[in-house]
């Protein structure tokens, strides 16, 4: 329930349009809903402007199935993180709209019809084994309402390509910048841009890249002043913290 949907039902109890038996009858749920193994957030879109979003990693098919069930009883669009094929084919089963992202393992249900932002977050890749951060990343921040670009592949080890398209990285309102190994290509573009840039390391590199603990500090580090970092692998925190600023 979005804060627009609370105003529409109290101005219909105020034109007596519906009485308030039906009003209460259509907040029945609110403030949450327990399912018992999930208590789901009704209020968390009235308070800071998005519906919440699963996070399916360490939940059973059943429990993520469950709780799909019950959200598309609240007409708000459905975004689904670290889910996989088998979360995605029983989801479908009882939703037919599931879309599956199966490179950024998210599942998106699109009830309603976000109006896209005029200005656009800007994410960019180091390398093509970053793609399954990157596709997360996206799949967020488009279904939270924004206009997306791609540059993929562009790492500091062909800083040339990087270069080519700088005039896409400039014209965003926010850069996401994905990149696992030694994470210096979130430098190199918070020194180039004018905008908000967001690091996000990932685990993609070499033994001593631990995990991509090696890309979190070098990014922590970063000498360029406009960076701030999300934690390893993070797609969907970084892209959620842009949207914020690409609306604002």
């Amino acid at each position: 329930m979005k804060k627009s949907d609370v105003r529409k039902l109290l101005e219909s109890v105020k034109k007596n349009e519906i009485d308030i038996d039906a009003a209460l009858e259509r907040i029945a749920d609110s403030p949450y809903k327990d399912l018992d193994y999930a208590k789901i957030d009704n209020h968390r879109e009235i308070r800071v402007g998005y519906p919440e979003v699963i996070y399916c990693q360490g939940k059973t098919v059943e429990q993520v199935t469950g709780i799909v069930q019950f959200m598309l009883t609240r007409d708000a669009n459905i975004l689904a993180t670290r889910a996989s094929k088998e979360m995605y084919e029983s989801v479908k089963a009882i939703c037919p709209q599931a879309a599956y992202n199966e490179i950024g393992r998210v599942i998106t249900i699109k009830r309603n019809e976000e109006p896209l932002t005029e200005t656009y977050i800007a994410i960019i890749s180091a390398g093509t084994s970053d793609l399954p951060v990157v596709e997360e990343a996206v799949e967020t921040a488009r279904i939270l309402g924004n206009r997306v670009e791609r540059v993929v592949d562009v790492g500091v080890a062909g800083i040339h390509r990087l270069f080519s398209k700088l005039d896409i990285i400039r014209g965003a309102k926010v850069v996401i910048v994905i990149a696992g190994m030694e994470g210096a290509l979130a430098s190199v573009v918070g020194g180039l841009v004018d905008k908000p840039v967001i690091a996000v390391p990932t685990s993609v590199g070499y033994g001593a890249n631990f995990g991509g603990l090696s890309a979190l500090l070098s990014m922590l580090n970063s000498c360029a002043s406009g960076v701030s970092v999300v934690n390893i692998d993070n797609g969907f925190g970084a892209a959620y913290n842009a949207s914020i600023i690409n609306k604002l």
